[in-house]
């Protein structure tokens, strides 16, 4: 164990994460979070035999990470909408967790863990401590805090007897999170001891992201837990995490490595990397795990608070914003394990991938039943972590959506309302509300994707702003004060595999979606839930006439507000019309859509106009592209 005494304090964090509760969404995002709670997390603890009857409540089943995994959303959820039943189950989790507390500060079921191979194995319980941090945050419960203190007290001396191996080795940067938390709440030293030997045994991932050996697909046969997704998605975070240890640099070049090598040989258009249970190239048809969407997204949050750098802002919408409603079905009442960029085909079947052959369909739990899990925590937490405080005592804006923060500023009560229908749309309002006077300074990130953005202060002034940056509105604040965001963006075509394009504009990608027809893979359950497949009805094999170097010239973009269920196919917010040909002969193979065709191609087939919708707005979908030969003016 290192020597507290030479151990120093902690590097200051960019910006402060706000307790749970202080942001709250609004608008279309908290419509996002009740169609969550009226989905799958308001049922899964009752249908799935997983968590219905779970030994972490004195149940049957799996008693390592899965109990964990819910509650880890189901907390912030519950908190976020007020909801008194999400609530009442949270508290009976919490309550079940302490239950299993040992007089050694251990917590969890111990036969569960050796039938995972382990004697005592921690890793659940770092994500019980992410779970117990969130409650304490948003009830003050200071019994909950105890608990974790008392399970790190256990964990001070069983890591000298058993180091950290298997999913705790690579997945350490969430225990030291919380070390970090419980130091800043009680000032104890031992605790920084602790997380020391944690990240002195765990991966390196910041090494492992600058040398980066994987730069082609992983062999199916060859499972490593250093291309495991779900394990990557978790330690982005790490370099950070690591320096505010060491008390030296922030960490985000080595996040930056991180992304830009992942981007380079695994990257989607989506934001996203493949890795259908392992890395799988650049391949639009490679799938990718809903755990590493939620994981990534958790992992950028912490990189903004740890480093301040914009950039993962931006890439955290990117992720959110495509990634992660793609997965679900607009009602979130089932949901992918793998998501693909090209997805013209959900259908049980063996392909060439690690999951089994149901990783692709909608259900409730399909192929494994960890991403059923952690799901939950994706929308709640991003919609907490909308907003963070500044070491000057200021607020910043991580990402952009409708909400509300309310918080303290030098002892008056301020609330600051965000009115947007963002990313739809490029207006972003905010209004702060003080109950008296008060002089803050608000950081308002320029997203790198803008052009000539514009910012109009509250006494009607208009500026310019840098894309890329944060703008810093220092000032003392009146009731109504409003500044507002003008993010203006362009159609951009971005380059992708085998010189495919796909087209974004802001956060968003766009896609084609075909027609579709839903079928139940088992006709014997009618539920809403059932495991789905879905099939094209309509040509899906388009090539796109648009200029690369200015693909605005020839898209007509048509906006419109979000519905009830804000990425709901059926009337997207935002579309995009454009011109293309099909191209007969890019089919289908392996059960996904075929590489695309090197563009450019030159099909003997009439121009159509084709629209496209948001990424998250699709369930099937074609988001990269092959660029048509530009037809040639043969005339004198």
């Amino acid at each position: 164990m290192a020597d507290s005494e030479g151990v120093e304090r902690l590097a200051p964090r960019r910006f402060e994460p706000l307790s749970l509760g202080t942001v709250t969404p609004r608008g279309w995002l908290k419509r996002q979070l009740r169609v969550q709670a009226d989905g799958i997390t308001g049922v899964i603890d009752e249908r799935w035999p997983d968590l219905a009857d779970n030994q972490w409540l004195g149940g049957r089943y799996d008693g390592w990470e899965r109990g964990p995994y819910y509650v880890d959303g189901l907390v912030p959820l519950a908190h976020l909408l007020e909801d008194d039943d999400l609530l009442a189950k949270a508290e009976t989790w919490v309550e079940g967790f302490r239950s299993y507390q040992d007089e050694d500060g251990w917590i969890g079921p111990d036969e569960s863990a050796r039938d995972q191979g382990y004697e005592r194995d921690p890793w659940p319980c770092f994500v019980v401590l992410k779970a117990l941090r969130q409650h304490a945050e948003a009830t003050g419960d200071e019994d909950a805090v105890e608990t974790m203190l008392a399970f790190c007290r256990y964990l001070e001396s069983a890591l000298e007897e058993q180091p950290l191996e298997s999913w705790g080795m690579y997945r350490w940067a969430d225990l030291v999170t919380t070390l970090h938390w419980l130091y800043e709440r009680t000032d104890e030293q031992w605790l920084l001891d602790v997380a020391e030997t944690a990240a002195d045994q765990g991966f390196d991932w910041e090494a492992h992201f600058e040398e980066f050996p994987h730069t082609t697909a992983q062999p199916l046969d060859e499972r490593r837990m250093d291309t495991h997704v779900v394990n990557i998605a978790m330690g982005v975070k790490s370099p950070a995490v690591r320096a505010r240890q060491r008390g030296s640099d922030d960490g985000a070049d080595a996040i930056h490595d991180a992304l830009g090598n992942l981007d380079r040989y695994h990257g989607q258009a989506s934001g996203l990397y493949t890795g259908d249970e392992h890395l799988g190239g650049k391949h639009p048809g490679r799938g990718t795990e809903l755990c590493a969407v939620v994981e990534l997204m958790y992992s950028l949050e912490r990189a903004v608070s740890l480093t301040g750098d914009p950039a993962f802002g931006d890439r955290l919408e990117r992720v959110t914003y495509n990634g992660l409603p793609a997965t679900f079905s607009p009602d979130m009442r089932v949901h992918q394990y793998d998501q693909q960029a090209n997805q013209v085909l959900c259908s049980v079947a063996e392909r060439e991938w690690t999951n089994g052959p149901d990783a692709n369909v909608f259900g409730m739990a399909p192929n494994f039943g960890c991403c059923a899990a952690n799901l939950h925590q994706g929308w709640p937490k991003f919609a907490a972590s909308l907003w963070m405080g500044t070491p000057d005592g200021g607020l910043a804006t991580v990402a952009y959506a409708p909400c509300e923060v309310t918080t303290d500023v030098d002892g008056t009560a301020v609330t600051v309302t965000e009115e947007t229908t963002y990313p739809f749309e490029e207006t972003v309002t905010i209004a702060v509300d003080p109950d008296e006077p008060v002089a803050f300074p608000l950081s308002l990130r320029i997203p790198g994707w803008t052009d000539d953005a514009t910012l109009t202060l509250p006494d009607g002034e208009t500026t310019s702003v840098e894309s890329g940056t944060y703008r810093v509105v220092e000032r003392e604040w009146t009731a109504g004060a409003e500044v507002t965001l003008e993010l203006t963006s362009s159609l951009e075509a971005e380059q992708r595999h085998h010189g495919a394009v796909s087209l974004r504009r802001g956060p968003l990608t766009f896609a084609l979606s075909p027609d579709e027809r839903w079928q139940q893979v088992d006709d014997a359950d009618e539920s809403p839930h059932a495991d789905r497949e879905i099939f094209p009805q309509s040509s899906w094999n388009y090539g796109l006439e648009v200029d690369a170097d200015d693909p605005g010239e020839s898209a007509e973009v048509r906006t419109s507000d979000p519905g009830e269920l804000p990425f709901d196919p059926e009337s997207p917010p935002v579309e995009l019309t454009v011109r293309g040909k099909q191209v007969p002969d890019w089919g289908i193979a392996d059960h996904r859509a075929d590489a695309v065709p090197s563009a450019p191609v030159d099909p003997d087939t009439p121009s159509e106009t084709l629209t496209l919708a948001p990424y998250g707005c699709t369930n099937l979908r074609v988001t990269e592209f092959p660029l048509v030969e530009p037809e040639t003016d043969n005339s004198d």
